[in-house]
């Protein structure tokens, strides 16, 4: 399983250690990743991501998770939660027909 986030994208950056003599190290700075689970109100059922906490803090500003899920860019999604995003989209276009 990647160290990347399934809603964002972030992902493991690399970078220098710096010593006090300024010797340079290469390092890596891993993604705050937590297994969440989440709810989704079109589909009424609850999904199971992970997501960088940045991410966790952003879906619950922007009101849930398929607002937010609606609004980020289709290249960020990971599989899992491309697949996710058209059955919300399906089931927002369900309930539009309906009324």
């Amino acid at each position: 399983m990647s160290r990347r986030c399934e809603l964002t994208g972030k992902a493991v950056m690399s970078g220098n250690n710096v010593s006090h003599a300024n010797r340079k190290t290469r390092r890596r700075f891993l993604p705050n990743l937590c297994e969440v689970t989440l709810i989704s109100d079109a589909l009424g059922r609850q999904v199971s991501l992970r997501i960088t906490a940045h991410a966790l803090r952003s879906v619950e500003h922007n009101g849930g998770l398929d607002t937010f899920i609606l609004k980020v860019r289709k290249e960020d999604l990971s599989a899992r939660a491309l697949k996710l995003r058209t059955s919300i989209e399906k089931a927002k276009a369900a309930v539009q027909a309906a009324a």
